[in-house]
């Protein structure tokens, strides 16, 4: 029962940074911007680390059980 918490945390991170990384990749494929006003690589690269990272938390909480 105390896992609980560690798998809905890693669930969640995981997708989210899953999501984040394709939508990302679909946007810089379609060479359309990913942040509004921002220079496209500076705002490509940010989001990428941004859902790497958040993969990379998801992975950690599921090594945690």
């Amino acid at each position: 029962m105390e896992s609980a918490p560690a798998i809905f945390a890693g669930t969640v991170f995981a997708l989210f940074g899953a999501a984040l990384l394709l939508w990302t990749g679909v946007r810089v494929a379609h060479r359309e911007p990913v942040a509004q006003g921002v220079s496209p690589v500076a705002s490509a690269t940010l989001a990428a680390l941004a859902g790497s990272g958040a993969l990379l938390l998801g992975v950690w909480c599921f090594t945690r059980l």
